[in-house]
């Protein structure tokens, strides 16, 4: 198969011109190659199924030049259904394409004629349909996305079909019918679910019906059906998970619990039961504690829960349980400001009445390199100076300039940092095992990258924050780096572990986004080890109670977040989560929504920016 070279066509175009040179040589598994390199690149091109039939005249249908293995490539699973379709089989040439969409989803695999044909569904029996139908349903969202359709409306086409040919086959109608839905179909999926239990009424095609409803928004309706669908089967405990979330999204919040917990009666461990009953207790009231238990679940149940979404969904978009708080240093704001100007950023002068964190200020200067800072004072408590002594410094001074204490970090460590620094994640645990990869960096490497961020990748990501906020960056990379830190030398026990003592020893430092990042993976160490969690919760308390001392005498630009930092604690005391609150009610928010950016703010950093 050749490189591609940007335009599916003219890819698929070299493909073919070997292909046809194989071709004219007899060489007909290298041409059932191109053949294929050329479906894989253009799945509807007339030119490719018209080679492609002449190989099959050529060799007595061609099927053996394509079989099925293990690793087949997704071109050769292509021709080989166009192959059984002209065959005269219809129904595996079809489950074909759909294992091909479910692999690559975004292709238009199906868009070609034979699939088409309003009479294909009379040659396909109906089970196999509906089979087909649902392995297209399991590979996609739900629902599919309005840009991600058009390679699926051969399918929805099918189905229609289907339904006309079989009219009186409840599988089949229900198959269609989640397809639909996905779709965006709602009346047309509800018409067939409606059919399909009129034929012969099953938990599963009231399931079908029931999901049909609620996309429509007629929620009586759906619990409706979805009780129907208990009574077929009081022993199948996703339904009552089904039930409850649909109570909880019409704002039925207490009877959504109410039906969890009846599930949970029957079986304590049922996953799905136990992912929603955290989930409703959380939107209930707020607690910290069912998240963390739900991560604890998860982690005792890995089998059970890598396809819930749950405790991603509660912590979307939560300062430090989903995502890095921006910074909200006044020089951070300005730099903002003016990197949202038209036009190159020359010389200038900036007058800061207070010295703030020597992150920020490092920020500023090596995005604005031409413009004079100037600091009118330096308030007491002195925030160059660490708040507890005796630590590893990464930081030092001369007058109100920092300069890093370390040596730079090695390539190695600035590549796989470029990798991995994001400033989302789904949640505490999940960044923990992202951060798994950093493990075999050196130490150094890792505190190094504290104070020598190096340039984000030239990704759309790492473009817009470095053209529209490079703090963001930096933060994202010095979070990533302590959360390399806490896989050093796990062998250690963590209250002697050189991990704790070296985060600690950071977050105590000079007041800086460090001490931020470094109490962050304090607190992922408490997430994923429960015999941590009284340890990491007493560090917090003394960091928290420590900067409450300080606001009280000059400003602490990271108050905000470590307080919130606090609240995604486990096992925080009760008299802490009332300092944090107090803290960040007080506080400036560092996260107010921000004005209508201006027309040239990409739309990926307008969902990154949640100031």
């Amino acid at each position: 198969m050749t490189e591609g070279i940007g335009d599916p066509r003219l890819s698929a175009e070299g493909e073919l011109a070997l292909a046809r040179m194989a071709l004219d040589e007899a060489d007909f598994g290298h041409a059932a190659d191109h053949v294929a390199g050329a479906l894989a690149h253009a799945p509807t091109m007339p030119e490719v199924h018209e080679l492609l039939a002449k190989l099959a005249a050529r060799t007595g249908g061609a099927l053996d030049l394509y079989p099925l293995a293990d690793h087949v490539f997704i071109g050769a699973v292509v021709a080989r259904s166009h192959l059984l379709a002209a065959a005269g089989q219809p129904g595996e040439a079809l489950e074909l394409l759909a294992a091909a969409t479910g692999h690559a989803p975004n292709a238009d695999w199906a868009g070609v004629p034979w699939v088409a044909d309003p009479e294909l569904a009379t040659r396909i029996e109906p089970d196999q349909l509906a089979r087909t139908i649902m392995q297209v349903c399991a590979g996609v969202p739900d629902p599919v996305p309005d840009e991600q359709r058009g390679p699926l409306q051969p399918y929805l086409r099918v189905a229609k079909h289907a339904a006309t040919a079989h009219p009186g086959h409840a599988l089949l109608l229900g198959a269609a019918s989640a397809l639909a839905r996905r779709m965006g179909e709602t009346a047309i999926a509800i018409d067939w679910a409606q059919r399909g239990v009129r034929v012969a009424p099953t938990k599963l095609g009231e399931v079908w019906l029931g999901y049909a409803y609620r996309s429509a928004g007629r929620t009586k309706e759906s619990i409706a059906a979805l009780r129907r669908a208990v009574a077929h089967d009081p022993a199948d405990l996703s339904v009552y998970a089904d039930i409850a979330g649909t109570l909880a999204d019409s704002g039925q919040l207490d009877e959504a619990i109410r039906w969890i917990d009846d599930a949970l009666a029957r079986d304590a461990e049922f996953d799905c039961a136990v992912h929603t009953a955290h989930r409703l207790r959380y939107r209930r009231d707020g607690k910290l504690s069912h998240l963390v238990a739900l991560a604890d679940f998860q982690r005792h149940h890995p089998d059970d829960s890598h396809e819930h979404t749950d405790l991603a969904e509660c912590c979307q978009d939560l300062p430090w349980l989903g995502r890095l708080p921006a910074a909200g240093e006044a020089v951070i704001n300005v730099l903002r400001q003016m990197l949202e100007t038209e036009g190159p950023i020359t010389g200038g002068r900036l007058r800061l009445s207070n010295l703030e964190p020597p992150s920020a200020m490092r920020t500023v200067g090596a995005a604005l390199p031409d413009m004079a800072v100037i600091v009118e004072r330096v308030p007491e408590p002195d925030l160059r100076l660490p708040r507890r002594t005796g630590g590893r410094s990464v930081w030092e001074f001369f007058e109100t300039d920092a300069l890093p204490a370390l040596r730079e970090p090695s390539e190695a460590a600035v590549e796989r940092i470029r990798q991995i620094a994001l400033p989302a994640w789904p949640h505490p645990q999940a960044a923990y095992d992202a951060a798994l990869s950093l493990a075999l960096l050196e130490m150094d490497d890792l505190l190094a990258l504290l104070v020598h961020p190096p340039a984000p990748p030239a990704t759309e990501l790492g473009t817009a924050l470095a053209a529209h906020d490079p703090s963001l960056w930096v933060r994202s990379v010095q979070v990533w780096a302590c959360l390399g830190l806490l896989h050093h030398r796990t062998d250690e026990p963590w209250e002697s572990s050189t991990r704790r003592r070296v985060l600690a020893d950071l977050a105590w430092g000079v007041e800086d986004w460090i001490t931020e990042a470094a109490l962050f993976a304090l607190v992922t160490a408490a997430w994923v080890a429960p015999e941590v969690r009284a340890d990491v919760a007493g560090l917090i308390r003394d960091r928290l109670a420590d900067i409450a001392v300080v606001v009280r005498q000059r400003p602490v630009t990271i108050a905000w977040s470590v307080a919130q930092l606090a609240l995604a604690t486990p096992e925080l005391d009760a008299k802490t989560e009332l300092m944090a609150r107090a803290i960040i009610a007080a506080e400036r928010p560092v996260e107010e929504p921000p004005a209508p950016p201006p027309p040239r703010r990409t739309g990926l950093l307008r969902r990154l920016f949640r100031r």
